[in-house]
């Protein structure tokens, strides 16, 4: 069986923990059986892994994200690449000619898509495992799998089933409703649609051929950009007539704002944080060096990083998409394949980054045209290759690197050092990697 796990999203909802390299399921804020915190990615990759080990599983994601998920889940895991942001549609056409021209996986073998990102326990990836079953009795093209509501939400839409039965034809969906007419849905036996979709991989090859004209996987992906940006929903699933729906009664929970996230966080608090006894259902998070200190909150959230510092009434905070929109600044933390970065200091002329380094890993091979950089070891032990001379480098050594010079570094242990970059000219592009 196979999985493909939709990995998007700008990373606005949960600024300025996340950003357009780190979107809301990279940041860690669960945590696992042994205490260790873990993102919503790695949490859904063990749980799929848990219940199904032998499932294959491909993520679907743009080119910002692959350091984060290669630094999170390792870099044997199966990614297909989406050269720009073009939707769901899109992404999951590409996924599909992935599985067949690289994967080499059958026609005939089941495909489920799920988002990378509800909150959900291994129950719930149970009912993904089963879909299997529905798609290959042949009863439907298409296979979805719908959420029985606890509370008559706004926020999503809603599936209307012709029974109540285990697994039923679909009626009809309908959009976000108010929430008096999500009531009458749900007295109707009405399911949320949670965007999980099962499908035999030659229905769907089929279907990515109707829509857009291409030869193969390398065809499709040099033509990505000038696809339609449209859902998966609108320009697949609302067209096709042979369709059904299965129903799960489990814990289900979108975590796409700061108040639902609160809701399953595993602390109230997260880094270097003090609340007084009079704080009441707030929550923080501060990645900062430095202490918060909140007094008397109430129902609020409070994140800290280096790319901002956000203070809201949880109710309000899922408006903060409109107001980030507005903050135009440069991504100051990233998570890389060999471990992260922060820019701590950043002028006219000179960027300061704080590096760190997972021990057995290290950075490409390459070189700046317009800026030197000065790396200043802090702690542990690595060697440092420039122009073609190696060095081992430990804690208080200091590495020059003029314009033009090739150069890397690997970590032997876990290492953490500080980078200068002096230059007229210091940007992401000045970058050539051997």
């Amino acid at each position: 069986m196979n999985i493909i796990l939709l990995s998007g999203g700008s990373g606005k909802r949960l600024w300025p923990i996340s950003n357009d390299v780190r979107s809301k399921q990279f940041i860690k804020l669960f945590k696992d059986a042994h205490g260790n915190y873990e993102s919503m990615v790695q949490r859904v990759y063990r749980q799929i892994k848990t219940v199904a080990p032998n499932a294959s599983i491909t993520i679907a994601t743009s080119a910002t994200q692959l350091s984060s998920i290669h630094n999170q889940l390792g870099s044997n895991v199966s990614v297909c690449i989406e050269p720009c942001r073009r939707d769901t549609c899109p992404a999951i056409l590409l996924a599909a000619a992935y599985l067949h021209e690289v994967l080499h996986v059958s026609e005939e073998e089941t495909v489920v898509v799920c988002p990378v990102d509800p909150y959900v326990e291994n129950s719930y990836y149970e009912a993904v495992i089963e879909l299997d079953k529905y798609v290959q009795n042949n009863t439907a093209n298409l296979t979805l799998m719908g959420i029985e509501p606890t509370v008559p939400s706004d926020k999503y839409g809603y599936i209307i089933s012709e029974s109540n039965a285990a697994v039923s034809k679909v009626k009809e969906f309908k959009e976000k409703p108010n929430t008096e007419t999500a009531k009458q849905y749900i007295a109707a036996g009405a399911l949320w649609n949670a965007g999980v979709f099962a499908f035999k991989l030659g229905y769907l090859l089929a279907k990515a051929h109707q829509i857009v004209d291409f030869v193969d996987y390398k065809d499709l992906f040099t033509k990505y950009e000038t696809l339609e940006k449209i859902s998966f929903d609108y320009a697949v699933v609302e067209k096709e007539k042979s369709i059904q729906v299965t129903r799960y009664a489990g814990e289900w929970k979108d975590v796409g704002t700061w108040n639902m996230m609160s809701e399953v966080m595993s602390d109230n608090s997260k880094g270097n944080v003090t609340l007084d006894d009079a704080c009441d259902n707030t929550h923080v998070i501060n990645e900062l060096e430095i202490p918060v200190l909140c007094m008397g909150c109430k129902n609020m959230v409070v994140a800290a990083s280096s790319d901002g510092i956000f203070v809201a009434d949880k109710e309000r905070s899922g408006s903060i998409k409109n107001y980030v929109e507005k903050i135009s600044t440069d991504i100051r933390y990233a998570e890389k394949s060999w471990g992260t970065y922060n820019v701590v200091d950043a002028q006219t002329g000179a960027v300061t980054i704080k590096v760190s380094l997972d021990a057995g890993k290290g950075m490409s091979y390459h070189c700046h045209d317009f800026r030197d950089e000065v790396w200043n070891v802090l702690s542990g032990e690595g060697t440092v290759t420039v122009d073609g001379m190696e060095q081992i480098v430990k804690a208080g050594d200091v590495v020059t690197i003029a314009a033009g010079c090739k150069h890397t570094i690997k970590a032997v242990t876990d290492m953490q050092l500080i980078e200068v970059q002096i230059g007229s000219v210091i940007s992401v592009e000045d970058k050539t990697i051997f």
